[in-house]
């Protein structure tokens, strides 16, 4: 459904913090499945931890609120050079299991409230159908010439 040159057409995430390889479902307004291939050679397993990699939860979050912004961009057809969505809040943030190098993440959100540009999903991150990690996920879109709070940003 998108490949990755897709997603980069979408998001400004690039290497090494784009977590987002591939969208397998799209159903607008509703959810999006994706995944993240996880591989030894991430850069983060250098340090995280040394002889024992595991993936940050935080970045398994962040994966799940990439994939909130494919389907807030997809549901309103925004066009990504004049909008970013940025994430506002994550509640109720559960790690299961950890995830580790040859992992594949299913990255599953579903829209709880959508309401102008403010857009509440449920992430759910799965590795062979076993939940590893959750939680929810407030995110708004805004242009491009605007900070997060909607005032106009000026270059420094």
């Amino acid at each position: 459904m998108m490949d990755i040159m897709d997603i980069q057409g979408l998001l400004p995430h690039r290497y090494p913090f784009l977590l987002v390889d591939r969208v397998v479902e799209i159903v607008p307004g509703e959810k999006l499945v994706a995944f993240k291939n996880v591989t030894m050679n991430e850069p983060f397993f250098n340090g995280h931890f040394p002889g024992h990699p595991v993936m940050p939860g935080v970045l398994i979050l962040e994966a799940l609120a990439q994939a909130t912004a494919i389907l807030a961009y997809k549901t309103e057809n925004m066009d990504p050079t004049q909008k970013v969505s940025y994430l506002m809040g994550v509640d109720g943030a559960r790690f299961r299991k950890p995830v580790v190098p040859g992992d594949r993440l299913q990255l599953t959100v579903e829209v709880v409230r959508h309401k102008g540009a403010i857009w509440k999903t449920k992430g759910t991150a799965t590795v062979d159908g076993v939940k590893v990690a959750e939680g929810e996920f407030l995110a708004t879109v805004v242009d491009k010439d605007k900070d997060a709070s909607g005032s106009t940003a000026e270059a420094s």
